[in-house]
């Protein structure tokens, strides 16, 4: 594994969290792609396309912030306590697997471990004691 990152849920406002966060801690945003700019997202109503997928700043040499502005419908009502997940950052597929399958066991799969639109092998899982994990390994990328 060669990382874990922080990933928070908001409710419509994670650029301007992120726009504070980016004062405090300086650097640029790694990443800040809104609903309109993915696959379906032309089918969503103009207020819902401004918002956020997937927003990230590095804090750190080995850290990472990243975010989402929950729609709603996705498992629930958004409350402090279930507005995060753990990101871990694997170096292969089959160390992905098995964590997932480790940290998912008498949990939950909330996402199970596939390929993506992003290029990645992604899934997500609320583990036994309710933790939220998500379980990431980014394709090598050829040029």
């Amino acid at each position: 594994m060669h990382g874990t990152d922080i990933y928070l849920h908001f409710r419509g406002n994670s650029h301007d969290a992120f726009s504070f966060y980016r004062s405090v801690f300086g650097g640029e945003f790694i990443t800040a792609q809104r609903y309109k700019d993915v696959p379906g997202g032309e089918k969503m109503d103009p207020e819902t396309q401004e918002k956020m997928i997937h927003i990230s700043l590095k804090i750190s040499p080995h850290t990472t912030l990243m975010a989402t502005d929950s729609l709603g419908n996705e498992g629930g009502e958004l409350n402090f306590g279930n507005n995060f997940h753990i990101c871990l950052q694997t170096d292969s597929e089959k160390e992905a697997d098995k964590l997932f399958h480790s940290l998912s066991k008498d949990g939950k799969i909330e996402m199970p471990m596939n390929k993506t639109f992003w290029g990645a092998y992604f899934g997500m899982c609320l583990d036994k004691f309710g933790i939220q994990w998500m379980i990431n390994y980014t394709f090598p990328s050829h040029k």
